[in-house]
């Protein structure tokens, strides 16, 4: 991340939604263990979020194809781009219910679940600052 590591859904160009239709709360997220500019109040701990997802078939056998000829295969790279962001949203959502309005120390983790199926897991420190 660029200058301060720190992320505010506010300056998105997307708008984030619960389920239910609801905005979600600004978090501010951070891979570093401060945020420039704010203060820590309170700590509230470990917030984790993650999600787990499997290779579309027939996708797979186009990519299968594609790496015969080499280059990026764009469908994993989206697959993937799309699970970070997910386990970053359920990260938000952790850490809001725990009443925090930030996390620090943001790291994000992948492993092989089974053969097809990879699990991406963003965690961090969930804080309060001011």
């Amino acid at each position: 991340m660029s200058m301060s590591a720190v992320r505010l859904l506010g300056g998105r160009s997307r708008s984030f939604c619960t389920a239910s239709g609801a905005t979600r709360p600004l978090i501010k997220l951070s891979s570093t263990d401060s945020i420039p500019g704010f203060k820590i109040k309170e700590y509230k701990g470990l917030a984790i979020g993650s999600t787990v997802r499997t290779k579309d078939m027939t996708k797979d056998i186009t990519s299968a194809i594609r790496s015969i000829f080499g280059g990026e295969l764009h469908h994993y790279t989206q697959l993937m781009a799309d699970t970070r962001e997910e386990a970053v949203a359920r990260l938000e959502d952790n850490a809001a219910q725990m009443g925090a309005n930030a996390v620090v120390g943001l790291r994000l983790t992948t492993s092989n679940i089974a053969q097809s199926a990879s699990e991406v897991m963003a965690y961090g420190t969930a804080v309060v600052v001011e």
